[in-house]
């Protein structure tokens, strides 16, 4: 059984190992949150993201040192996954970006690029995760305008923002410089050269995340 078919060692698998622990630490919390994301409004939330067959918008943000990164550039390199995150304090993402990491050199063997955006400042805590640094360009989407473009950027609901400040002591309008209330959806576009949408993964369930090997399929699909 390889990495890719070992249900044990799937990012999923790590994500609801992740939520296991908040429901065993914090089951009240954890039984809202199911109740939210299961709630209708909730669920129709990202249902305007760019999708399959559509051009994905461009966009020009700043990495980690302050240099803007723009679409246009990556793509004139070749096929590009874009991925929104919530950023280097939510735990799923840091999960999700080390997976991503591990496969990076795979991905590149496709002729492909890998970026990461979030909503957080533009300094080094949104380039790494813990003290990994990350070997691919992070971008700053500041006040998530890039993610509503792609229509994942999502206005959070008072219990999580309430979970972040008195559970977690996090102040997301001082990491995100003003913007304390939106976030992205936690989303992954595959485009190809052309900048359209080939593959795409969407769901306002923050522990749920894109697979590495389903990313890895889709680029492959493009050779």
């Amino acid at each position: 059984m390889n990495a890719d078919t070992d249900p044990t060692n799937t990012l999923r698998a790590q994500t609801e190992a992740k939520f296991a622990t908040t429901r065993k630490n914090n089951p009240e919390f954890a039984k809202r949150i199911d109740d939210l994301l299961a709630s209708a409004e909730v669920f129709q939330s990202g249902a305007n993201a760019t999708e399959v067959g559509q051009q994905a918008p461009g966009f020009e943000l700043p990495n980690s040192q302050g240099e803007k990164v723009s679409l246009a550039s990556l793509l004139s390199k070749g096929p590009v996954v874009v991925t929104f995150y919530r950023g280097s304090w939510c735990p799923y993402c840091s999960l999700q970006l080390q997976a991503m990491k591990s496969r990076l050199e795979e991905i590149h063997s496709l002729g492909a690029e890998l970026v990461a955006i979030s909503p957080q400042l533009p300094d080094d805590s949104v380039s790494q995760t813990g003290q990994e640094p990350l070997p691919f360009p992070v971008l700053s989407d500041q006040d998530a305008l890039v993610a509503a473009e792609y229509g994942v950027s999502w206005q959070v609901p008072e219990v999580i923002l309430g979970h972040m400040r008195n559970d977690r002591g996090l102040q997301l309008e001082e990491i995100n410089g003003g913007n304390g209330t939106v976030l992205p959806i936690p989303a992954t576009f595959v485009l190809n050269r052309e900048g359209v949408v080939t593959w795409r993964f969407v769901d306002v369930d923050y522990r749920q995340r894109a697979e590495p090997a389903d990313i890895v399929a889709a680029l492959k699909e493009l050779q």
